[in-house]
């Protein structure tokens, strides 16, 4: 997908919605993933999907939230000056993150609210192996797991990414991007296999993940940057094991869901992220001018967390 900068109206908030100057945007690799063949590539459409700002104004029956608010949450066409935000996700941004990382925190920290915590059900003492864990999902799900009290496994091509995350409590780094990695979870795990997968990079890992858990364990898909979908499943093992696969997006979810959704983060998770248990991790700030450079930096995955925006 092209970026490309053009002068819009400001968009105006309707009943529900709040008015941003956004001060901050973040991108999301699903923003690019077209020629993946899992989205279909469309008409020009404003871009980018979370943000951080200020409230400038209020649609009809938003009481909630003042003129002045330092917020973030979903904003589509988030890489602009001005967007609008449904007052229901809308999350007061903590005073101790910037913008730049508050703006790196609301699509990441859902996602791994539901992989982690909602749907991952992960404990203190269990074992947790994330599969291209350099990514803003892998290093945020780190983090949470950490501050959980359980043990993570991470799998990443870099080797420098790896050692600059033992810093954040990573306990076992595996250098590759290769479905080879059992043997080694295995041996950490003295061969009872991870309780909890969050499989960020697709089906070329899928086999070997699920080759990884142990008994009871559950599996998160998230996210497929091999840009392969298909994967062989071993039945023997989800039966014998009593394992339990689950995906983690949002692309069936109606409103009333995402805003359920933005409920639970705001109770369970976003504390961690207010008392610093939790801090969203930016690799890189640009301008919004070089916003095409940020997404060819994005394409090249030479990243680690996740990259911004500023909007000034």
């Amino acid at each position: 997908m092209a970026l490309e900068l053009r002068e819009v109206p400001i968009p105006q908030p309707g009943p529900g919605q709040v008015g941003i100057r956004i001060r901050a945007a973040a991108l999301n690799r699903g923003e690019f993933i077209a020629g993946h063949g899992l989205h279909t590539a469309a008409a020009a459409r404003p871009a980018g999907f979370e943000a951080a700002g200020e409230v400038t104004a209020l649609g009809a029956g938003v009481t909630r939230w003042k003129l002045g608010d330092r917020v973030m949450g979903r904003c589509e066409g988030a890489f602009a000056e001005h967007g609008c935000m449904v007052a229901d996700e809308v999350f007061a941004a903590p005073a101790r993150l910037t913008w730049e990382q508050a703006a790196a925190t609301t699509v990441v920290f859902l996602t791994v609210y539901e992989a982690v915590m909602a749907q991952g059900r992960l404990a203190a003492g269990e074992w947790m192996l994330v599969a291209g864990i350099s990514s803003g999902v892998g290093v945020t799900a780190l983090q949470v797991g950490k501050a959980l009290g359980a043990r993570v496994i991470g799998t990443s091509g870099s080797l420098e990414k790896l050692e600059r995350l033992k810093t954040l409590g990573l306990d076992v780094g595996l250098h590759t991007r290769a479905p080879d990695f059992v043997p080694a979870v295995m041996q950490a795990t003295h061969n009872q296999g991870v309780d909890l997968v969050v499989n960020n990079v697709g089906g070329s890992v899928f086999a070997a993940c699920v080759d990884a858990m142990g008994f009871q364990a559950r599996l998160a898909t998230v996210g497929y940057v091999d840009g392969q979908i298909e994967a062989r499943m071993d039945l023997g093992a989800l039966h014998s094991k009593r394992l339990q696969l689950f995906g983690v997006s949002n692309k069936m979810r109606d409103m009333s869901h995402r805003i359920a959704a933005a409920q639970a983060l705001e109770r369970h998770l976003l504390p961690m992220v207010a008392d610093g248990r939790v801090t969203p991790l930016v690799d890189q700030v640009f301008a919004l001018d070089d916003l095409p450079a940020a997404q060819l930096c994005m394409q090249s995955n030479q990243h680690l967390g996740k990259l911004v925006v500023s909007v000034n």
